[in-house]
């Protein structure tokens, strides 16, 4: 089969080789996909795309015409994709639903110690020999109480190791995790609860028509002063210009983010030789309680590696008239 492998990192293409073992044609592009790139997959059988490209219904057809048969994932988020418009064109598409819940999971946990114990700051003073510890002071995340919206693979994972911290774990999802509470002793409660309690919120839930800004000036309204945010899901879970004005205010206390609701086209590449011209990005940057990562919390060997693998899987099953598990059209 042939497949064009648009967003390619040189990082991931390594493992992409390894994964198909010679089986598919690859062809590995930089350029995000697009209603202008689209064009670029004339003569494939199928396109793997990242969560940064965009296959909007225009662009699926485009797509179609083309005589791409199948779109492959090399993520588990898929909000960029318009299914309704693959399914009723006939197109295939596959995601990889659980790469790494691990990976997720352990940078939010990174995040969140970082920015505690404002390791940034000290390190940044030791580099210029300064070893002055006013202003580093950070709390015991012992009997601190956590609050986890979305208690999936990824929630489940940082509830554990938050666990182990001798935190309280207060979650907040549709579906109850038994497991959770038998194990954890993590208490389900509202929305409204949960942020009025915690003194550490984490974001774990897919985006979607329900979680779009799901994290607003009203909801952080509510939360206790101080508190400190990760957001390792999707930019646009949280309205990033009310979380603004809870970080000037002091409402919140600290903000870790490896996503944002205008990242498109700015992760993922090296803008050191222009700065973008993003006001709220500009504003995150400046404010010093402020940690953000590209989209950086994936990348670890194994999510790498699994990641591969399912994409090839998915194209294997296609190529020999099989359906995949991981499809997302009907």
């Amino acid at each position: 089969m042939k497949v064009l492998v648009f967003s390619s990192k040189d990082f991931e293409v390594p493992f992409l080789k390894v994964a198909n073992r010679g089986k598919h044609k690859l062809k590995f592009i930089k350029d995000s996909l697009s209603t202008h790139t689209a064009m670029k997959a004339v003569g494939y059988d199928a396109v793997s795309i990242f969560s940064a490209d965009e296959a909007c219904f225009l662009t699926i057809e485009k797509l179609k015409d083309f005589g791409v048969k199948y779109i492959t994932l090399r993520s588990a988020g898929y909000d960029n994709v318009n299914l309704r418009a693959a399914s009723r064109l006939g197109m295939k598409v596959a995601n990889v639903p659980a790469y790494s819940p691990y990976s997720i999971a352990e940078h939010a946990v990174s995040m969140l110690m970082a920015l505690n114990r404002k390791l940034i700051e000290s390190n940044r003073r030791v580099k210029q020999y300064n070893f002055d510890l006013n202003n580093l002071i950070g709390f015991d995340l012992n009997e601190k109480t956590v609050g986890i919206i979305g208690t999936g693979k990824i929630g489940a994972i940082m509830a554990k190791i938050m666990n182990g911290y001798g935190c309280k774990l207060f979650g907040y999802d549709k579906m109850q995790n038994q497991e959770l509470i038998d194990n954890y002793g993590l208490e389900y409660v509202e929305l409204n609860s949960l942020c009025e309690q915690s003194d550490i919120i984490s974001l774990h839930v897919p985006l979607n028509s329900e979680t779009h800004h799901l994290i607003n000036e009203d909801l952080i309204s509510q939360m206790k002063d101080g508190v400190i945010i990760i957001n390792t899901a999707r930019g646009a879970v949280i309205h990033t210009d009310g979380v603004i004005k809870g970080l000037i205010n002091g409402k919140i206390g600290a903000l870790g983010i490896d996503v944002y609701e205008n990242e498109r086209g700015l992760f993922f590449k090296d803008h050191s030789d222009k700065i973008p011209n993003d006001d709220m990005l500009m504003k995150l940057n400046a404010i010093t309680n402020v940690l953000i990562t590209g989209h950086h919390a994936f990348l670890t060997h194994e999510a790498l590696t699994n990641i591969s693998n399912t994409t090839i899987y998915n194209l294997d099953c296609w190529e020999n008239g099989n359906n995949t598990e991981n499809e997302l059209t009907k």
